[in-house]
């Protein structure tokens, strides 16, 4: 992948979207920002919610409009209900409906649990876990509403939970993110329960390594990085774009049969190389 940039690189399939309308949260930068554009060269209209970076969302959307889709940029909080309700109220009234929410806002307030305060841990469970749930609350009220339409999808309705390997691996000195992540993961299950009769499916995505800007300081130097690779088998970093080249095969028809089920997309980061020559 040497050579151009990531977000330029051959699409998966040839409009596996068309014609669908996706939100997606915290798509101004990370993996939130290629989801979106990979969205959008895969055929969807795109909502790219953001709660700050205004300049970077728009640029977002110039990308996706550059596809000869539909794109605009929406702030909102995740963790507050009325922002959400008003959120996907509008990209139900702009694009007339809703057929994928990607669930991807989240963010992460480190510390050793004797030093965490209170409002880190609630700020983390606010936006990663109860940010997701709105989310999903409300993409699935339309989801229900609409209905099936065959011609667009073979589902009612998507909704994928950005999740974390930290679902599985406990991760110390960051009690409040493993904790919200693990809880996707229950979230996910149950909500794809609760949904499958309906058609509708949910999912999770859980990445390992990237490199976004919320984790620079683990891969940005070269020690950094040699340190990173002893825990991922397949020998590289994760870029933003092998995130959203799951997604985008997630949403569509070809993971029609898949519900309730998290895609760790990791480099094997979960197979905990520590055991490969003991244990």
């Amino acid at each position: 992948m040497a050579g151009k940039a990531k977000e330029d690189r051959a699409p998966l399939g040839v409009q596996l979207l068309r014609g669908q309308k996706a939100l997606v949260t915290g798509a101004s930068s990370g993996i939130g920002k290629a989801t979106a554009i990979a969205l959008g060269r895969a055929g969807a209209d795109v909502v790219v919610n953001y709660v700050s970076g205004a300049d970077q969302a728009a640029q977002v959307v110039e990308r996706i409009e550059a596809f000869g889709v539909s794109a605009y940029a929406h702030e909102a909080d995740v963790s507050d209900e009325d922002q959400v309700v008003a959120m996907v109220a509008r990209a139900v009234r702009e694009f007339g409906t809703l057929d994928i929410m990607v669930a991807n806002a989240g963010l992460q307030r480190d510390a050793a649990v004797t030093d965490m305060s209170l409002a880190q841990w609630q700020k983390v469970i606010d936006v990663n876990l109860t940010g997701q749930f709105l989310c999903a609350r409300e993409a699935a009220k339309e989801f229900l509403r609409r209905g099936v339409v065959p011609e667009v999808s073979r589902a009612a309705g998507k909704i994928i939970c950005m999740s974390s390997v930290h679902q599985v691996i406990p991760w110390a000195g960051h009690v409040n993110y493993a904790s919200s992540k693990g809880g996707v993961g229950m979230l996910m299950q149950t909500l794809a329960q609760e949904l499958a009769p309906h058609r509708v499916r949910v999912n999770a995505i859980a990445p390992g390594a990237i490199r976004t800007p919320i984790n620079r300081a683990a891969w940005e130097t070269p020690q950094a990085e040699a340190d990173l690779l002893k825990l991922i088998p397949y020998g590289r970093v994760g870029d933003p774009e092998d995130i959203a080249d799951a997604v985008v095969a997630m949403a569509s028809d070809l993971f029609d049969y898949v519900v309730g089920t998290t895609l760790y997309v990791d480099g094997g980061m979960t197979l905990f190389p520590g055991f490969a020559t003991g244990g």
